[in-house]
C-alpha cells in the first residue's frame, strides 16, 4: 500500500506481471475510487465546459463520453479528464485524484456564465473491469445491454441492484468498463465481481498494472507526459484540440503553437538491451543530450522494455537511434511508433 494523491492505494496484489497478463488475457477488476469527479449543470453547462476544455462537447450526444483537457490560458494542461454528457444540461467529468480540488476550483475561477459546479467525489467509487472477458462476467449482474454501449458511451442501470453509470471506457487499452455508485456499496460491488471473476482467471489489479498496462497502450498520465508545461501538440493529443469550435482557454497559445509548430514532441521508444528505462533517465541523440524519459518499465505482455519521452521535433522520426542514460550506462533504444500495444 502507499500515498497516492491521498489515499491509501496497493500497489499490487498478487504481482505486476501477473495483474497485467491477467487483464490482457482475461480480465482485470481495479478500484479507482481514488479518481475524482465533478458535475457542471444549468443551461449554460456546455458553455463553461467549452470554455474550460480543448475539445468540442457541442459534438457530444447524450450517453456519450469524449477524452479531453482542462486547459491553461497558456494551452497547457491543468489535468486531463474524461467528459459525460448526461443532458443538454448536466455533464459528468471524471479527474486525476491528485488533481480534483484544484480542477474544482480552476473551473469555479473561470464560471463566468453561472453553472452549477459539483466538487461531487466523495459521493462516488469507481470500480473499472477491463480485459477480453470483462463483459461477459460484468452481464451477469445487470440487465442493462452492456453489448449496445459503443466504446466512449455509457448508460445508467443497476448492477447487483445498486444504481450505476457504466461507461465503456478505460485506462489498460482493453476493453471493459467503469462503473461509478454511491460509496456504501463498494465493498459488495467489488466483492461479488471478484467471486464471478475469479473462476475464469480474473484477478485483482493494483497501481502496479495500471501503469504498465496503461504504458503499453500509450496513454498519457498526468504529472508524466502532461502538465502545465505541456500542450496537446506536443503530447501527440492534437486529436483532442479543437480550435475551430471557438473561443475556449489557451485557444490562442494553442493557434500560434500550431502556425509556428513544436520544438519537441513525444515519442515512444524500445530498449535494445535488457536495461530498464525509468522515469527521468536521461535520452541522449548522437551525443548530446535531447531530453529524459517521462515513463518508463518492462512491458509485460510484449516482453519488451519500453518508455515514452520527449525528444527534439527533428528527431522523432521511429527507427532514430537514442541512448537512455542508465546509472553509469548510455543504453542503446531505438523510437518506435505508438501505440505499443493495440487489442486486436
Amino acid at each position: 500500500m502507499v500515498n497516492f494523491g491521498g489515499w491509501d492505494m496497493p500497489v499490487e496484489y498478487s504481482g505486476i506481471v501477473a495483474e497485467h497478463l491477467a487483464t490482457r488475457t482475461v480480465a482485470g477488476l481495479f478500484d479507482v475510487s481514488h479518481m475524482g469527479e465533478i458535475e457542471v449543470r444549468g443551461e449554460h453547462a456546455l458553455e463553461l465546459v467549452q470554455h474550460v476544455t480543448c475539445n468540442d462537447a457541442s459534438k457530444l450526444a447524450v450517453g456519450q463520453a469524449h477524452y479531453s483537457g482542462l486547459m491553461t490560458e497558456r494551452g497547457t494542461f491543468v489535468d486531463d479528464l474524461l467528459v459525460h454528457k448526461i443532458s443538454d444540461t448536466h455533464y459528468f467529468l471524471c479527474v486525476n485524484a491528485s488533481n480534483q480540488d484544484q480542477d474544482f476550483e480552476h473551473i469555479r475561477t473561470h464560471n463566468r456564465v453561472g453553472a452549477q459546479i459539483e466538487n461531487a467525489g466523495e459521493r462516488y467509487s469507481q470500480l473499472a473491469i477491463q480485459g477480453p472477458k470483462a463483459l461477459g462476467i460484468l452481464r451477469r449482474f445487470t440487465a442493462v445491454p452492456l453489448e449496445s454501449i459503443r466504446y466512449y458511451h455509457f448508460a445508467f442501470g443497476t448492477v447487483d441492484d445498486v444504481e450505476c453509470l457504466i461507461a465503456r471506457t478505460g485506462y489498460t487499452g482493453e476493453d471493459g468498463f467503469e462503473i461509478y455508485f454511491a460509496p456504501e456499496f463498494s465493498e459488495k460491488l467489488w466483492s461479488k465481481l471478484l467471486d464471478a471473476g475469479s473462476a475464469e482467471g480474473m484477478l485483482p489489479c493494483g497501481l502496479g498494472a495500471r501503469n504498465t498496462l496503461r504504458l503499453e497502450a500509450a496513454m498519457c498520465l498526468y504529472s508524466h507526459e502532461i502538465d502545465d508545461t505541456t500542450t496537446p501538440w506536443e503530447a501527440g493529443l492534437g486529436w483532442i484540440c479543437k480550435p475551430a469550435k471557438g473561443e475556449f482557454l489557451g485557444r490562442e497559445a494553442l493557434v500560434r503553437q500550431k502556425e509556428m509548430g513544436i520544438d519537441r514532441a513525444l515519442v515512444g521508444f524500445e530498449m535494445q538491451d535488457r536495461l530498464i528505462a525509468r522515469d527521468a533517465c536521461t535520452v541522449s541523440i548522437g551525443g548530446e543530450l535531447a531530453g529524459r524519459v517521462t515513463s518508463g518499465s518492462p512491458a509485460p505482455f510484449l516482453k519488451k522494455n519500453i518508455g515514452m519521452a520527449y525528444v527534439p521535433t527533428a528527431c522523432k522520426a521511429p527507427g532514430t537511434e537514442i541512448a537512455i542514460g542508465i546509472r553509469a550506462n548510455q543504453a542503446p533504444a531505438r523510437i518506435v511508433p505508438m501505440p505499443f500495444y493495440k487489442r486486436k
